[in-house]
């Protein structure tokens, strides 16, 4: 049997007393508000919820949308559903309504689970019509039918988990659509056993910690991990928009030993407390992803820990994480100085359990894995990964399969969609994303590479290459400034003066400003540079 949720009742039956879930709602005379679940709390709510829902319908392999906020609704329904064996389906709201109505109508949920505000959307807005035939309401349920979570709740009963296998389909993650129309990533059973177990080992956590979760998806992990979770204060659509103080007070107040923010999230927490000399001495590591992390970000929130404590940034995506993972103390003391002179950014070293390989770069399918698409060592080309953490496919869309999968032998490689290299250490450098490149007549220049050269100038923030079609190809540098500081044709000339001491980027003349960057919903750190060719495009002409 392979069932994530199997976690909770082993967790249940350890540490049956401990807190597993703890919602930060506000503050009480200075001191913080919350609501809370112990694990045998929620491994009983999620049975007690369970029960009902197959008296509903909900059974095993039921495709079921799910629209809650972080709440102890969203632990106990999300662990009643893989006990089940039913599939959540995933998506942030934040992705936008457009994109919500593509997802729900690929996904083709048989089940819609959400609070009142995400049933009426899906009246108005039609979402998911032909598929949805069961509808739960968690809260008060007006005229759309169904039931409430209330209603299906059946205290006090238990439930007999369902034996599902490795392979059986466990749950539909939608990614963050940063290079179009986000896609249902496939989760079975067995991916996301992976992913607990390489997570336990790799950054030693242990039952008993206490995890500050920032992005709901992964905040599912620290259950299973046998990890209380702490939900802040938060709107998880905007992470770069945190108030500070609402990360920093539940670290100090549950002494919480693990934290996971986006790069966005770091660096305004980060700037905030180093400002303010807030130090927070409970936390065992730091976790951050969803882009690279600049060295500045990690050397300015790394103030606030202990000498031992590092930030780690594993690198990944939806459809496979962990691939590699890397430790501030070897980006600050080592790769950093690399990185701003235009390697890349370390990514760190694979983990044990996954295959790596870089391959040439193609926009085409590769129907089968050969040794003879590879490139040497240090050539920069494709990343591709296999292993038990790495999904098989995307649901109900072909053609993303046949573009990001390599049939080899019985298994597959996964298509990261990623450039990078492997140096003489055997760590990987990631350049950029394969769609992003932009190729002129004279050269292929790879993004993060290129702008690294840029970034360190301290009047900038963050930098942007993209490519405007005119007679051929442009390369244009987007520039967004750091807080108090203006645009001049004096910057201008220092940028221009900084790329031409590297040969690929001698050939970026033209650079623009733009007041602040389009990015991603789920981390505010992607940067939509499709968007930015676009205004790049209108700024030129």
């Amino acid at each position: 049997m392979a069932n994530i949720a199997e976690h909770l009742p082993k967790m249940a039956s350890l540490q049956p007393d401990s807190q597993a879930v703890i919602i930060v709602d506000g503050r009480k005379n200075k001191k913080l508000s919350y609501t809370s679940y112990t694990f045998r709390e929620l491994d009983d709510a999620a049975n007690e919820i369970a029960v009902g829902l197959e008296e509903i319908g909900i059974t095993r392999g039921v495709r079921t949308a799910l629209m809650v906020k972080p709440s102890r609704e969203f632990f106990s329904l999300t662990f009643a559903l893989f006990k089940v064996g039913a599939v959540p389906v995933l998506i942030d709201p934040g992705i936008g309504i457009k994109n919500l109505a593509t997802c729900l109508k690929e996904a083709k949920p048989q089940a819609f689970i959400g609070i009142p505000k995400a049933h009426i959307a899906r009246i108005i807005l039609g979402w998911a019509k032909e598929s949805v035939k069961i509808c739960i309401t968690v809260g008060k349920r007006l005229f759309w039918g169904g039931k409430t979570l209330q209603q299906i709740r059946k205290p006090g009963h238990s439930y007999t988990m369902q034996e599902t296998k490795a392979d059986d389909m466990a749950a539909i993650l939608f990614t963050s659509g940063s290079t179009g129309v986000p896609k249902g990533a496939i989760y079975n059973h067995g991916n996301f056993c992976a992913q607990v177990d390489i997570l336990k080992r790799i950054y030693d956590i242990k039952p008993g910690e206490v995890d500050l979760a920032t992005f709901p998806l992964f905040a599912l992990f620290g259950p299973a991990l046998g990890m209380a979770v702490v939900s802040p204060q938060m709107d998880a659509t905007r992470p770069a928009s945190v108030e500070p103080q609402n990360i920093i007070d539940p670290v100090l107040e549950f002494s919480i030993t693990n934290m996971f923010g986006s790069p966005a999230l770091i660096n305004r927490v980060g700037r905030y407390g180093q400002q303010n000399n807030v130090r927070l001495p409970s936390l065992k590591r730091v976790i951050s992803a969803g882009a690279p992390v600049p060295g500045p970000v990690l050397k300015c929130f790394s103030t606030m820990l202990n000498d031992e404590t590092q930030i780690f940034t594993p690198y990944g995506a939806t459809e496979s994480l962990p691939v590699c993972s890397i430790g501030s103390k070897e980006v600050l003391n080592t790769t950093q100085k690399l990185t701003d002179e235009g390697a890349g950014v370390c990514v760190g070293r694979p983990v044990d359990e996954i295959t790596v390989r870089i391959i040439k770069i193609t926009d085409s399918p590769i129907s089968s894995f050969s040794k003879d698409l590879e490139v040497t060592a240090g050539e920069i080309g494709e990343i591709i990964v296999q292993g038990p953490q790495v999904t098989s496919g995307y649901y109900n869309r072909s053609g993303s399969n046949e573009l990001s999968k390599i049939k080899d032998g019985e298994g597959f490689f996964h298509r990261m969609g990623d450039l990078g290299y492997f140096d003489e250490e055997g760590r990987i450098w990631f350049c950029g994303r394969k769609a992003h490149r932009v190729v002129t007549p004279q050269q292929t220049l790879f993004t993060v590479k290129c702008e690294a050269i840029f970034n360190t100038h301290p009047q900038v923030y963050r930098s942007a290459l993209v490519g405007v079609q005119q007679e051929n190809v442009t390369p244009v540098l987007c520039i967004e400034l750091e807080k108090g500081h203006s645009p001049s044709e004096k910057l201008r000339n220092e940028l221009r003066k900084l790329g031409e001491q590297k040969p690929y980027t001698q050939k970026i003349e033209t650079i623009l400003f733009h007041p602040s960057f389009p990015v991603d919903i789920r981390h505010n750190a992607k940067i939509f540079r499709e968007k930015l060719a676009v205004w790049a495009a209108k700024e030129i002409s």
